[in-house]
């Protein structure tokens, strides 16, 4: 526990009963208490909050661990991921081309969208 040992902790117990005095000292015990178990429920409502946004009943944090995120999986599956051959535009019932099948003639300009730029 932050790197000190069963005496280490008796001489900061003894020292702190010493320094806020016996009087004092179950009050603070108290006060010291309640912070934790306020801690405690605020992280509590914030992992269910977590859980309800996430969707699932149950959500395994170790995905969330950011000593597991590799950011070259994550380019990879972004630029090998299966695009979807000949997929419909809304409304219309027609297949729009994918840029690998657009075939342009010789001298033929490709199309320019003045607004995309």
């Amino acid at each position: 526990m932050f790197g000190i040992n069963g005496g280490e902790f008796l001489v900061l117990l003894v020292v702190l009963a010493i320094v806020v005095g016996p009087s004092r000292l179950p009050q603070y015990a108290e006060q010291l208490a309640r912070l934790i178990k306020g801690v405690k429920r605020k992280l509590d409502d914030l992992r269910s909050d977590l859980s309800d946004e996430a969707g699932a009943s149950e959500v395994n944090w170790q995905d969330f661990d950011p000593r597991r995120y590799d950011p070259r999986r994550i380019v990879r599956d972004a630029l090998f991921e299966d695009e979807p051959s000949a997929a419909s535009s809304p409304g219309t019932g027609r297949a729009n081309p994918t840029p690998a099948t657009v075939r342009l003639a010789s001298g033929e300009l490709p199309p320019w969208d003045a607004e995309a730029t």
